[in-house]
């Protein structure tokens, strides 16, 4: 039997003839160049290198030569790619230039302009708050006075003559950060024998000015306080408080009357005054309760009044002329000098001065509700 007759090539397979391997180059090449943009020249690669592009056709036919033919046109159609892929990586590289300088000349951005892109930041009202409240006082003459929000059991609570079974001093209203031994002495202000807390009023920086200071004493004391209460609309754990203190020779209530009726009045406008109402507190004697003069009817038609509710007054905080024992044992002369205190709440203040139903979004950090206020009150 005689051999196969491998001369004979009984396939026609246009697709890899010569002329249509230059055709399919050529136009190849011409959309090539034609691509405007990196968009263009993406079509144009899946058009002509992609896996049905007339190129990738033909090399797929190289096996239905025979194998005489397959070395040819296995040669022809691999230059004819090599030329494509390499027209387009040329081309991708100046396209991209011209990409990133035309975005240099159309996004460039003028440093120097000012821009309002971010948002202005806002102070927090609280800090607003105490700070407006604080130049009142300092108008007045007064000073400010600071003191640690971790306090001493003494400065807390046993000079201004809450006893040692006074209910305040309970898990009920006090966080205690160290347990109180009441077997030291009880003049160790910072020794042994004394419990530590967290301040539960700013009363205590009342009495370190007094420790520290010789009177006249006029100091205005903002800052946080703690007890042990539900969070909710009208309680929080940890709020703010301002308390004030005058020390000096006949200080009377008509002092603390007068202070009060003006305090209110920077605060919430002009004819704001404030009553008292006899109360009781340990470290002031006589005690009072501050009501403040209803600021949206002014007690004029409070029956239909809702942030009265009918009252025309407005409860704001305590007040009274500082108890004797209070004197002595932060040192000072109680036959020689007088004085009054009073406190009211920073965040109540805010709440009735700007309409605000809710305590709880003093402190929940929403940057839309801080913003709303500015940068001062």
């Amino acid at each position: 039997m005689s051999g196969p007759n491998t001369d004979y090539d009984p396939v026609e397979v246009a697709a890899v003839q010569p002329e249509e391997v230059d055709a399919a180059r050529e136009a190849a090449l011409a959309a090539i160049a034609a691509a405007a943009d990196l968009e263009d020249l993406k079509r144009v690669r899946t058009e002509h290198t992609g896996d049905r592009s007339p190129l990738a056709l033909a090399n797929r036919e190289i096996g239905a030569l025979p194998p005489q033919a397959r070395k040819e046109a296995g040669q022809r159609v691999g230059r004819a790619r090599g030329e494509v892929n390499q027209a387009l990586a040329a081309r991708q590289e100046v396209l991209e230039a011209e990409h990133a300088a035309r975005i240099l000349v159309e996004e460039t951005v003028d440093v120097t302009l000012p821009t309002d892109r971010l948002p202005i930041g806002a102070r927090h009202p609280i800090t607003t708050g105490a700070e407006l409240i604080a130049d009142i006082f300092v108008a007045m003459g007064w000073e400010v006075a600071e003191g640690p929000v971790i306090e001493a059991e003494w400065l807390n609570f046993d000079a201004l003559n809450l006893d040692a079974d006074h209910p305040a001093r309970t898990m009920q209203d006090t966080f205690w950060t160290a347990s109180s031994d009441r077997t030291g002495p009880a003049d160790d202000v910072h020794g042994a024998g004394t419990g530590v807390v967290l301040r539960t009023q700013t009363s205590p920086v009342q009495a370190r000015t007094m420790l520290t200071q010789e009177p006249p004493i006029y100091v205005v004391a903002p800052g946080r306080v703690f007890r042990t209460d539900e969070y909710d609309a009208t309680h929080s754990p940890m709020f703010h408080q301002v308390e004030g203190l005058a020390v000096d020779e006949g200080i009377t209530m008509a002092h603390l009357k007068g202070t009060l009726d003006h305090f209110a009045t920077q605060m919430f406008g002009e004819g704001v005054t404030t009553r008292f109402r006899p109360s009781y507190f340990p470290f002031t004697e006589p005690s009072a309760e501050v009501d403040l003069k209803c600021f949206v009817c002014r007690g004029v038609d409070s029956a239909s009044c809702r942030t009265c509710r009918g009252e025309g007054w407005i409860e704001w905080g305590g007040c009274g002329v500082v108890n004797p024992r209070v004197l002595i044992a932060c040192g000072v002369d109680a036959e020689r000098y007088t004085g009054f205190a009073f406190g009211m709440g920073i965040d109540r203040t805010l709440m009735f001065r700007h309409g605000l139903e809710d305590l709880r979004a003093l402190f929940e950090g929403d940057v839309r509700f801080t913003t709303a206020f500015g940068s001062e009150l």
